[in-house]
């Protein structure tokens, strides 16, 4: 795999990438990181998988909404 950015990986190797980049290792069961506002971090990162929008664009979205 050349990168993550959307022209380089098909959408399996995005789907990889976001597990592998969201697993922390204990799973989720009692995990409050997605109760802080994110909501569901797979479906935040949806539109990257499916090749809509890259990750940086979803973060500065999500990072924006904190940022006054």
């Amino acid at each position: 795999m050349a990168g993550i950015l959307i022209k380089d990986t098909t959408k399996s190797e995005r789907e990889e990438i976001i597990r592998r980049s969201l697993d922390c290792g204990g799973g989720c069961e009692n995990c409050s990181a997605c109760a802080l506002g994110g909501g569901s971090v797979y479906d935040m990162y949806q539109d990257y998988i499916d090749g809509k929008r890259e990750i940086s664009e979803i973060n500065a979205e999500y990072r924006a909404r904190y940022i006054k």
